[in-house]
């Protein structure tokens, strides 16, 4: 009986080893220059493959970055979530939880904010920015979660909450007059807000 994968196999998995190779060539440049100045060329050179088969994986850069900085803000959703474990109050595990996609977001700030543009004004049909949603509402889940600990609110306060919670991050990070700031001002900035916003009345 023969072992030779199917040749669909085969497509399949050099379809992924391209995608892989757009994606890394991608994250180093974006990490390095705003999404404005790199070039779909130079993409394409540095992953090793024709412009043509680039869009084959992608519609544009914007879709690119999408792509990125999913991966890149799951990854931080999930430090936050397990650095708020520890938090001793329900301020610090909110500030807990954000910390890392703040500073996620300021890796790169034009390319941070470019990213939450996308986000907000992108095709929500599109799967990465259907993907940048889903990620928001798990941001907002794990936000809900800790602050219906020990009875601190109930559900449905604590789920308007943590959309609060939301749409302060977002606003901080993306806010033109804060393009200067790094990722320790947008925090400050946040908590300042937050404590306001979660303190008992």
């Amino acid at each position: 009986m023969s072992t030779t994968p199917a040749p669909s196999g085969r497509r399949e998995r050099n379809k992924q080893q391209k995608l892989d190779r757009i994606t890394a060539a991608a994250r180093e440049l974006f990490a390095e220059y705003s999404v404005e100045d790199v070039t779909t060329q130079q993409i394409a050179e540095k992953a090793d493959i024709g412009t043509g088969t680039l869009f084959l994986y992608v519609k544009s850069k914007g879709e690119l970055l999408l792509l990125i900085q999913n991966s890149l803000y799951a990854e931080a959703l999930a430090r936050g979530r397990a650095s708020a474990d520890k938090a001793e109050n329900a301020l610090e595990a909110v500030l807990a939880i954000i910390r890392p996609v703040v500073e996620c977001n300021r890796v790169h700030t034009g390319n941070g904010r470019t990213y939450l543009r996308e986000m907000v004004f992108g095709d929500p049909e599109e799967p990465r920015h259907a993907e940048a949603l889903a990620i928001v509402g798990q941001t907002e889940q794990a936000v809900a979660e800790v602050l219906q600990r020990n009875g601190f609110r109930d559900s449905d306060n604590a789920a308007t909450l943590a959309r609060i919670t939301s749409a302060l991050m977002f606003m901080s990070m993306a806010a033109s007059v804060n393009a200067g700031h790094d990722a320790e001002q947008v925090l400050a900035d946040i908590r300042d807000q937050l404590a306001v916003v979660l303190a008992r009345r």
